[in-house]
C-alpha cells in the first residue's frame, strides 16, 4: 500500500488515540531514517526545548547504550534522584521510549505533546523518531526531573538526540552496524558517534579500542576525554569487581545483571556528573537493573533468554554469555536458537560467529519492508546446520516447545523485531 503524500495528511483530529498519531507520523516523512539537524532544531527552537533545567547525559555506541542507561538510572534513582529517560526503539508499547521515576508517561500526556509539535511545526517535515525526540524533550521540560538521560538512536553527530548540550556524553562501544549512514570503516563510526561530546565537558568511553577519530573529534571539539584503560579502570575480583577512576577507587562491587564494561563507564559517567553520589546507591543500582530483552531469562526450565543482539559486536558478547549458561546445566542440554534478522544487517558475520554454540536453528521470517525471510538467513549460516524454517514466531515456539527438555536452552535473537514477536507470542510463559 503506498503512502498518501505527505503535503495530502491531514493532522490527527483533537484527541485521536497515540497510534492513529504514531501512523500519521510514519506517513508524513517520506524517509524514515533522515540523518541531519536542521529541521528538528528549528521545532525545537519554537518550542523553546533547547535549554534544559536538568543535567543531560547523552549516551551513544554501537552497542551497550541501553543497558548502561538502565544503569544510570537505577542507580540515580537509588540516590533519591527524579530522573527521565529518553530510549529506543521500542519493544512492545511505544510508551517505553519515554519513562519518568521508573513510569513509561502515558498516551494522554505523549498525545498532548505531539499536539503541541503538530501546532508549530509549520511546514517542516519531521521524521518519526524527530516527532518522537521532541516530545520526550516537551515533557521532559513539563516534569523537570533533576536528571534527563538521553539514548542516542543512530551515530550521534546527526542524531536528533544531539540538539541538545549534554552536560557530559558518553560512548559505549564502536563497532560496525547501520554502515549505510555511518560508515564502512570504525574511524568513520567513532567520528560519527563523538558528535555528541562538548566543549569542556566529559566525554566518557568505554570503547577499548577507541578509534583514532574520537580522539580527533574530542580534541577539536575541547572535550575532556576520559578512557577506559586510561583515565579509569576495573577488575573483575571473584563475584565481586572494583572501579578506579579520577577520585573514585570502588572495591567489593556487586557483579550486574548487565555487561560489566557498561556498568564501569555508568560508574565513569556518575564519577564525572556527580561526584558526592553515595556508594550505597551504586551498590543498589547495579544490583537491580536490568532491562527487557537483553540477556532477558524468560524461563528456566528450559532456559529461554531473549536478547536484541544484531551486530557482530552483540553476537560476541553473547556467546560468552551463552557458554557461561550452558556450563550450568545439564551435560546432555542442548542449545537452540529462534532467529530472525533484518535484511540490511552483516546477517553472515553475525550467524558465524552464533553457530559453533547452537545445535539446531528455528529460523523465521521477519514481515516487513527491512525484514529477512527464513531462507536468507539458511542462505547465511555455515553449511552443515541443522534448521528448519517458520513464517511466524507462533508457529516456530510452538514446534520447538515440543521438542526440548526441561534442562535445554532456548536463545531467541537477531532484532528488536524478533524478540518483540516473541514476547507477544508467549507472554504466558512466566519465570519459575
Amino acid at each position: 500500500m503506498t503512502k498518501p503524500a505527505a503535503e495530502h495528511l491531514q493532522a490527527p483530529p483533537l484527541n485521536a488515540t497515540i497510534d492513529v498519531w504514531l501512523d500519521y507520523q510514519l506517513a508524513l516523512h517520506s524517509i524514515e531514517i533522515d540523518m541531519g539537524l536542521s529541521r528538528v532544531t528549528q521545532v525545537a527552537e519554537r518550542l523553546q526545548l533547547l535549554h534544559s533545567d536538568s543535567k543531560v547525559i547523552t549516551v551513544g555506541g554501537t552497542n551497550g547504550k541501553g543497558t548502561t542507561c538502565r544503569m544510570l538510572e537505577e542507580i540515580l534513582l537509588a540516590a533519591g534522584y527524579s530522573v527521565g529517560v529518553y530510549s529506543s526503539p521500542h519493544l512492545l508499547h511505544y510508551n517505553e521510549r519515554i519513562r519518568i521515576n521508573h513510569q513509561n508517561v502515558n498516551d494522554t500526556d505523549i498525545v498532548a505533546a505531539f499536539e503541541q509539535i503538530e501546532a508549530v511545526r509549520g511546514d517542516i517535515s519531521l521524521t518519526f523518531f524527530e516527532f518522537g525526540t521532541l516530545a520526550a524533550l516537551l515533557l521532559f521540560k513539563l516534569q523537570r526531573p533533576d536528571v534527563v538521560i538521553l539514548e542516542v538512536g543512530l551515530g550521534g553527530r546527526l542524531d536528533a538526540t544531539n540538539i541538545i548540550d549534554a552536560d557530559i556524553s558518553a560512548i559505549t562501544a564502536v563497532d560496525l552496524d547501520h554502515q549505510a549512514f555511518l560508515g564502512n570503516t570504525r574511524e568513520q563510526v567513532g567520528y560519527e558517534k563523538a558528535g555528541i561530546c562538548r566543549q569542556d565537558r566529559p566525554l566518557i568511553v568505554g570503547e577499548p579500542n577507541m578509534p583514532e577519530t574520537v580522539a580527533a573529534v574530542a580534541a577539536d571539539k575541547g572535550a575532556q576525554l576520559k578512557r577506559v584503560g586510561h583515565e579509569f579502570s576495573y577488575q573483575v575480583d571473584h563475584q565481586q569487581w572494583q572501579f578506579n577512576g579520577a577520585n573514585w577507587h570502588l572495591s567489593g562491587l556487586p557483579v550486574p545483571q548487565l555487561p560489566l564494561p557498561n556498568a564501569a563507564t555508568t560508574l565513569a559517567i556518575l564519577e564525572q556528573l556527580l561526584p558526592d553520589l553515595p556508594e550505597k546507591a551504586i551498590h543498589s543500582g547495579l544490583q537491580t537493573a536490568t532491562l527487557v530483552g537483553r540477556m532477558e531469562q524468560l524461563s528456566q526450565h528450559p532456559l529461554v533468554v531473549l536478547d536484541v543482539a544484531h551486530n557482530p559486536h552483540a553476537a560476541r558478547y553473547l556467546v560468552t554469555k551463552l557458554a557461561e549458561l550452558r556450563k550450568q546445566r545439564s551435560a546432555r542440554s542442548r542449545c537452540y536458537a529462534i532467529c530472525g534478522m533484518l535484511k540490511d544487517k552483516d546477517i553472515h558475520s553475525v550467524l558465524e560467529i552464533v553457530a559453533p554454540v547452537v545445535d539446531a536453528w528455528s529460523l523465521v521470517s521477519i514481515h516487513n519492508e527491512r525484514g529477512a525471510s527464513a531462507d536468507m538467513l539458511q542462505q547465511a549460516l555455515p553449511a552443515g546446520q541443522q534448521t528448519t524454517q517458520f513464517e511466524d514466531f507462533s508457529t516456530a515456539w510452538h514446534t520447538l516447545a515440543a521438542n526440548v527438555s526441561q534442562e535445554d536452552v532456548v536463545i531467541v535473537f537477531g532484532s528488536f523485531y524478533t524478540v518483540s514477536g516473541f514476547k507477544e507470542v508467549v507472554q504466558t510463559i512466566g519465570k519459575e
